[in-house]
């Protein structure tokens, strides 16, 4: 496929070995010290090696922090920053999947930004002391899920409590991204199946959240489309056709969810923080359930999204059956007993749950109660 460019606002980069342009492009803007923030397996396959190997004979000389966790708290930003400093490097790489991404991001929210992570929390109108300039940010996409490289927030967890905070700002947007679906061809099946299921959900929940954007509908509906199309290739027979599609509509989501999420994240949140489940995974097993709680004065979205997904039952009973029915075929397990939930954790995860931010963008009022029903009912 060809290389294309295009703009949401960040200037994307798309298309297969489109990741060669990187040395140039750093070459270009004076930057010749990168931080690139990843994860401990990326750091280690051969395609990461050859990218660093390829910044060298540029004579970039670039700086790796893999130091976090899969669902990233403050302290790994903390080190990130230090060794930003201690290198004195002069930009930033996000280069992995959603979790090495975001604390890339909170990085650069931090280089500038010296008091604690934390009051910058958007959900306590943190975002308001965003004022300093950040470092130059690149993003590298390597999974098909969060869509974070197209994003201007990061999620980090308190690393004691596990509530998971929000870092916003416009300033926080990745300068140009470089998407290159051969950096997801060898991803593991189940690693393909989790993060395109957690793009799913990204863009059916901002397609139901209750707040007005239009535009941002219909993204999330050709998103749902094109995972629909292509989610179960990628996962068991990819080609580079399937992986760009799953990463254009991982992108897809990551820019409709600016509308609002809802209760499915609020669901799949605490699984990550207090049990350490995959983010992508948490939100699989939970999106049959979130989305038959809402299907109640809502059908008519539903009956959208079922036609998006290309269901024949274009009912909301239909979209949670074709969800079940998906999950299975992905071999993900349809409840959460399959992921090592007990229920000795549902009233941690209820209160949890109630107390995430996500669920107030939900189209109908979620209690805790309903939160604790859901749990047991996903048992």
């Amino acid at each position: 496929m060809s290389i294309s460019q295009f703009n949401f606002p960040t200037t994307i980069r798309f298309g297969a070995g489109v990741i060669a342009e990187l040395p140039t492009y750093l070459k270009n803007n004076n930057l010749s010290r990168p931080l690139i923030s990843t994860d401990p397996t990326i750091a280690g396959l051969g395609f990461f090696k050859q990218i660093l190997s390829d910044l060298s004979a540029a004579g970039i000389q670039p700086t790796v922090f893999h130091d976090i966790h899969k669902n990233p708290v403050k302290s790994d930003v903390y080190k990130g920053a230090d060794a930003y400093d201690n290198a004195n490097c002069d930009c930033i790489v996000g280069l992995g999947g959603g979790a090495a991404i975001d604390v890339a991001r909170a990085i650069l929210l931090r280089i500038n930004h010296r008091e604690d992570l934390f009051k910058y929390d958007d959900l306590i109108g943190g975002d308001v002391y965003v004022t300093n300039d950040v470092p130059p940010f690149i993003t590298v996409p390597t999974t098909a899920g969060t869509g974070s490289e197209v994003g201007r927030s990061a999620i980090i967890a308190d690393d004691e409590t596990h509530q998971k905070k929000i870092l916003f700002s416009p300033k926080l947007l990745a300068k140009i991204v470089f998407a290159d679906p051969n950096l997801t061809m060898d991803l593991p099946a189940f690693i393909t199946a989790a993060t395109g299921m957690d793009a799913l959900t990204h863009n059916m929940e901002a397609f139901l959240a209750k707040n007005y954007h239009p535009l941002c509908d219909g993204i999330a509906l050709e998103g749902m489309r094109l995972i629909a199309l292509s989610i179960e290739k990628a996962v068991k027979n990819p080609d580079v056709e399937a992986r760009s599609n799953m990463l254009l509509a991982s992108m897809m989501g990551a820019i409709a969810f600016q509308k609002g999420l809802g209760v499915v994240h609020s669901l799949a949140h605490p699984l990550s923080s207090l049990l350490d489940t995959h983010h992508g995974l948490a939100n699989a097993v939970n999106l049959p359930y979130g989305m038959h709680y809402n299907i109640e004065g809502f059908e008519d979205r539903f009956v959208r999204m079922a036609k998006a997904l290309g269901i024949k039952n274009e009912t909301g009973e239909g979209v949670v059956e074709y969800l079940f029915d998906l999950n299975d075929r992905l071999g993900i397990p349809k409840t959460l007993g399959g992921i090592g939930v007990k229920t000795e954790h549902v009233e941690t995860l209820a209160d949890l749950a109630f107390a995430d931010f996500a669920h107030p963008n939900n189209p109908k009022p979620v209690s805790r109660a309903d939160f604790k029903a859901l749990y047991l009912k996903a048992l």
